[in-house]
C-alpha cells in the first residue's frame, strides 16, 4: 500500500508538472516566419506622408523560456508633413512562436515634443502584466490569451477566412497603455484590388471603431485589404477622417511565406 500511494504520488506530481508545460494554447501558423520584410507608404491624397517597415527577425529569442519570434514596426513621417508633425515611432513584440502570444512588448515614441518608452512583460500563466520601469502601479490583470497591438494582427494572420461568414465579427483582447481592449474586426468577405504589383485577390477586414470617435467619420472608418493566400498581409489601407482620406499601400517586400500572386 506504502508504495502504491508513493507512485500516485510521483504520477500526481508529474501529472501537474506536465499540465503546467502545457497551459499555453497552440495556434497553426502556415502565414509568417523569421525573415519577413514588408515596407509600406502611407500618402494623404497625392502627398506623401509617411513610411513605415515591418520586419520579423532571421533568427528566434528566447522570452519568459518560450522561443519567439521578434517583431519590429517602425514609423516615420516624411517630406512636408515631417516639418509639421515630426514621428519616430518604434514598436517591438516578442511573439510566442507556438502560441501566437506577446512575451514582451516595448515602445518607443517620438511625436514632436512628446516621449514615451516602455517594456510590457506579459505572464500568461497569472494572467498578468508588468510595466517593467514603473514605480507606481506596475501590474494589471488581463483575460486569457491577451494580446498587444503587434502580436493581435498576426494572429488574425493564422485566421483561416473561408470558415468566416461575411459580416462576421472576430474579437481579440489587447492591452496597451494600461488599458484592456476588445479589439473587434469585421470580415466583408472577398474582391480583388489593384496595387502596385497589378490586380490581386483580397480579403476585406473592418476594424470595428468605438462610436463617438473624434478623429474617424463613423465605425467602420478604416478599410483592410488582406492578401488572399497563405501570406495574408495587408496590401492595402484606406481610412475616412474628419478632414480627408489617407491611405497604405504596400511598396515592396521579402521573406514571405509564398510570394504575392498579381495578375
Amino acid at each position: 500500500m506504502k508504495k502504491l500511494l508513493i507512485g500516485i504520488g510521483i504520477l500526481s506530481v508529474l501529472s501537474t508538472g506536465f499540465m503546467a508545460m502545457n497551459t499555453y494554447r497552440r495556434v497553426v501558423n502556415n502565414s509568417f516566419g523569421p525573415g519577413e520584410h514588408i515596407e509600406y507608404r502611407v500618402h494623404y491624397g497625392f502627398i506623401n506622408a509617411a513610411e513605415a517597415v515591418v520586419d520579423v527577425s532571421p533568427t528566434l529569442y528566447k522570452v519568459n523560456d518560450r522561443p519567439c519570434y521578434r517583431v519590429n514596426v517602425d514609423g516615420r513621417t516624411v517630406g512636408a508633413f515631417d516639418l509639421v508633425t515630426r514621428v519616430r515611432d518604434t514598436w517591438r513584440s516578442y511573439i510566442d512562436t507556438s502560441a501566437i502570444l506577446p512575451q514582451k512588448f516595448y515602445t518607443n515614441l517620438q511625436e514632436n515634443k512628446y516621449r514615451k518608452e516602455e517594456n510590457i512583460t506579459f505572464n500568461h500563466e497569472a494572467n498578468t502584466v508588468k510595466a517593467e520601469e514603473r514605480t507606481e502601479k506596475d501590474v494589471f490583470k488581463v483575460p486569457d490569451n491577451v494580446h498587444d497591438l503587434i502580436s493581435g494582427y498576426y494572429f488574425l494572420r493564422t485566421i483561416d477566412f473561408n470558415k468566416l461568414s461575411s459580416g462576421q465579427i472576430i474579437e481579440v483582447p489587447a492591452f496597451y497603455d494600461d488599458t484592456i481592449y476588445n479589439m473587434k474586426v469585421r470580415y466583408r468577405g472577398k474582391d480583388v484590388i489593384k496595387a502596385k504589383g497589378g490586380k490581386i485577390n483580397v480579403i476585406k477586414l473592418n476594424p470595428v471603431l468605438p462610436p463617438g470617435n473624434a478623429m474617424f467619420k463613423e465605425e467602420e472608418s478604416i478599410r483592410i485589404f488582406v492578401s488572399d493566400d497563405a501570406n495574408k498581409i495587408p496590401i492595402k489601407v484606406e481610412v475616412d477622417l474628419w478632414i480627408g482620406s489617407m491611405a497604405m499601400d504596400l511598396k515592396q517586400n521579402s521573406g514571405l511565406k509564398q510570394p504575392l500572386k498579381f495578375f
